[in-house]
């Protein structure tokens, strides 16, 4: 069974057992999370599309650990200016494995 949610602006398809990185979600390590937007879940041959969601359908996970991601160098110039400013930003993640889903 696997099924598609959507959390921090993003869509993620997921099945039990899945361990997937999303942004910052407000929990300690070793809580439960849960998923309520569900846009679409099933298994091979029985699927179901919400419209935009799928109304009672959850995913359930825990929550494994909260860190950072790998850092993204800004780099600005402009030439024959003597400008230049670099910068780097790690967006915090957290990682979460998927204990289940129900619909």
């Amino acid at each position: 069974m696997f099924a598609v949610i959507k959390t921090g602006g993003k869509q993620y398809k997921v099945a039990k057992d899945d361990v997937i990185v999303v942004e910052k979600l407000e929990a300690e390590e070793g809580k439960k999370v849960t998923f309520g937007d569900v846009l679409m879940h099933g298994s091979s041959g029985d699927v179901k599309v919400g419209a935009p969601l799928v109304d009672g359908a959850s995913v359930t996970g825990e929550v494994i650990e909260q860190r950072k991601g790998n850092k993204v160098l800004v780099f600005k110039k402009k030439r024959r200016q003597n400008y230049r400013r670099k910068r780097g930003h790690r967006q915090l993640e957290t990682v979460v494995r998927i204990t289940g889903i129900k619909g």
